[in-house]
């Protein structure tokens, strides 16, 4: 129509012909990627225990402070610590008390049956150390500490003080770390990266100092603590733990650490002359030769040793920089260049290093922990339920191989969750929540009766079929998809007296508010449950399978969303949802259901868009996490309500807050928090895109001319 009324005007067929090269000259103009990623280069202009950056590659990662090494790891570990770890890097103490883990068993009446769940007993001193013991082994390891040993003139240390004229950068671009400082005046500069295709990182150093002796490369490697968190600083416990120096040629060294179960090397390689010497236990120095002011060296991280040569600094460079650039110049990318909003910068800024933090930390073989490969929360293990989160972005980015990584964990645990399943007299397979690499569960009164991450597969194995409309994705999946589904039919209990499936009691919502022996039919979890078995179903159908009937009789029976005045309840049993103070903290899981999900049979708008609008006036946003943000943006932008959607997504709340390098700040003990970061990118991948049936372009952006948003590559979500 618009052609049509341009010849009308200009009655000449040389008006097509310019608005045809016109629009194909825009069409055609694509984002500048460089120059979009470039432009949020992080600085960093002084000691900041906040501001540590990161260098890696989803399976392994290294973070370094002011000095471009990890120097000074004491001064950072209650910030966002100076961490080396690896997706492979797991340890377990001794099982001295010869614990099982049915000693965590808690039997609940649920459904007429008691049964069994793992949690953290305290009801005697046996079954308390029990719990602790399987909460704490196995553990993520601290793979060991790379900082300069650096001297002043009366030969004492350095400290952090003495480090003055910092001038540090991250290149998102590149992945390149370039640092300068200076020492009682004396310049240092270090470019540090690592490798894409394996867990190592190099450094180039360059400095007058390594020719007066005063600079040198130190290697620690420190004790695991067993302790909820670990930084990678605990120095103590010398006679727990062995290193040996186990080879050393004129170019390189190999290092032995052996930690409670683990054994593992570390091979250093060199540019010119250098020697390692053992300075105490667990202590190694590297020395420059002193006739040259320029060093390069190198650190490969395996589980065995490994007889190939080590990337050299030049090689490790040229790989960063090959492989990041295939990063950015893949997948979708996104502009806000132009806007009016003042927030449309740091959007944009979020955007940027949320992609490089959730490529360099959550894109390994297996689900991620909520800190990634920086240090330990949860003893470094991974949560199930967020591993939405960490992952769904991938397959919305179009980058969903970086996704696929992780889903093939599923199918080598899927014993394990048989197992719980069947402990339990339930069908399928019931997924692990707080767990590791092996799939063994951990203890845990909260997370053994979560359920929302059962659903989680079947979402994952969608989403690549979505992408690919390939069979050979049916076939990968199947399996599990149907053993995931029957264990959601199974769990679904129906009540005879009210003529439909019930979830629970014996369950906590999403929203970790309520207790698992009282809740039931939790709204978020009902909604999951119906699309997660219709999902199958459809599975079914593709593959010429017929029906299900057990599952088709869930899907007909399940009960109702819980409505009361008008809302939505977070549960059935918690009819006082909206006036007890408490249930009006943690995450709003209620928007999930119209956020998370597509909109279901069961789904009433008018019901959804009263409770948005009761929860965006009463909820304690104060007492909430990083991911309730990018979820009740979604919930805005399904509801039409693009400007609350970023408003949400940008909404001034302490743990909204996204530090100078990217990471999602909560509080004190979690300073960074990868599940925020990757629900930002799944949020603004929605706003863009939309999802299936949504009708116009950015539907999560205002239409009032504030917002110019350009993208491509996006897929819809569903």
């Amino acid at each position: 129509m618009m052609i049509d009324a341009i010849i009308r005007k200009t009655g000449k067929g040389i008006g097509l012909w310019a608005v045809l090269l016109f629009n194909c000259a825009a069409f055609a103009q694509k984002i500048d990627r460089e120059d979009l990623v470039t432009r949020h280069t992080v600085v960093v202009n002084k000691i900041d225990s906040l501001s540590s950056l990161s260098v890696g590659n989803g399976r392994f990662a290294f973070t370094v402070d002011a000095t471009g090494l990890q120097s000074f790891p004491d001064a950072y570990a209650k910030g966002v610590p100076l961490g080396t770890q690896s997706q492979w890097g797991w340890g377990a103490f001794k099982n001295d008390g010869n614990y099982k883990l049915s000693e965590a068993y808690k039997y609940y009446n649920q459904y007429g049956r008691k049964i069994p769940y793992t949690v953290q007993l305290n009801t005697s001193a046996r079954s308390k150390e029990a719990s602790n013991y399987f909460r704490q082994s196995v553990h993520r390891l601290q793979l060991g500490n790379i900082g300069f040993d650096l001297l002043k003139k009366n030969g004492k240390p350095a400290n952090v003080k003495d480090i003055q004229h910092i001038r540090q950068t991250l290149n998102p671009y590149t992945g390149e770390v370039n640092s300068s400082f200076t020492l009682e005046g004396i310049p240092v500069k270090v470019i540090t990266v690592g490798h894409q295709g394996a867990d190592l990182i190099s450094a180039s150093v360059s400095s007058p100092l390594i020719a007066a002796g005063r600079l040198k490369i130190r290697i620690r490697y420190p004790y695991a603590t067993g302790e909820w968190a670990d930084v990678g600083n605990d120095w103590s416990n010398n006679g727990e733990h062995t290193t040996k120096l186990i080879q050393q040629t004129a170019k390189g060294a190999v290092i032995e650490h052996q930690i409670d179960s683990a054994v593992y090397f570390s091979s250093l390689a060199w540019t010119g002359k250098a020697h390692l010497l053992k300075k105490q236990a667990h202590y190694f120095v590297l020395n420059p030769d002193r006739a040259n002011s320029n060093f390069s060296f190198s650190c490969l991280f395996s589980e065995q040793k490994t007889n190939s040569a080590v990337p050299t600094f030049a090689a490790t460079q040229l790989n960063s920089r090959s492989q990041w650039k295939d990063f950015w110049q893949s997948g979708a990318a996104v502009d806000f260049a132009g806007s009016t909003d003042k927030r449309a910068f740091e959007l944009e800024r979020r955007v940027i290093l949320s992609e490089y933090l959730t490529k360099i930390q959550c894109s390994g073989d297996y689900p991620p922990q909520e800190t990634g490969l920086t240090y330990n929360s949860w003893f470094g293990k991974p949560h199930i339920e967020m591993h939405w989160w960490h992952g769904v972005h991938f397959a919305l980015w179009g980058r969903e191989e970086l996704l696929n990584r992780s889903t093939g964990w599923y199918a080598t645990v899927a014993n394990k969750a048989r197992k719980i399943a069947q402990v339990q007299g339930f069908d399928g397979l019931r997924w692990q929540k707080m767990t590791d690499n092996e799939g063994n569960e951990s203890p845990s009164s909260v997370g053994a009766m979560l359920i929302w991450q059962q659903p989680h597969l079947i979402t994952f194995a969608e989403l690549d079929y979505r992408a690919k409309k390939d069979i050979k994705v049916l076939q990968r999946y199947k399996d599990l998809v149907f053993e995931t589904a029957d264990f959601m039919a199974s769990f679904a209990h129906f009540d005879s007296a009210r003529g439909c499936y019930n979830l629970g009691p014996g369950v906590i919502p999403a929203q970790e508010r309520f207790k698992a022996e009282f809740t039931f039919n939790p709204t978020y979890e009902l909604a999951y449950w119906e699309w997660g078995l219709k999902t199958a179903q459809e599975w079914r159908l593709r593959l010429g399978l017929s029906r299900n009937p057990k599952w088709d009789d869930v899907i007909a029976r399940l009960s109702h969303l819980p409505v009361q005045q008008g809302v939505y309840l977070a549960a059935e049993s918690a009819t006082d949802s909206y006036t007890n103070p408490e249930y009006k903290t943690d995450h709003p899981s209620v928007l999930a259901t119209y956020g998370m999900l597509p909109e279901t049979s069961l789904l009433d708008k008018q019901t959804m868009k009263n409770t948005f609008d009761l929860v965006w006036k009463e909820w304690s946003w104060a007492d909430t996490w990083g991911w309730d943000f990018p979820m009740t943006a979604m919930a805005a932008t399904r509801l039409g309500l693009p400007d609350k959607a970023v408003d949400a997504l940008l909404m001034n709340v302490q743990t909204n807050t996204y530090l100078p390098n990217g990471h999602n700040y909560q509080d004190d003990r979690l300073r960074i928090y990868l599940p925020g970061n990757g629900g930002l990118l799944t949020a603004v991948a929605l706003m863009c895109a939309g999802w299936d049936g949504s009708e116009g372009e950015n539907p999560g952006f205002p239409k009032d001319g504030s917002w110019k948003v350009k993208w491509e590559g996006f897929r819809k979500m569903m």
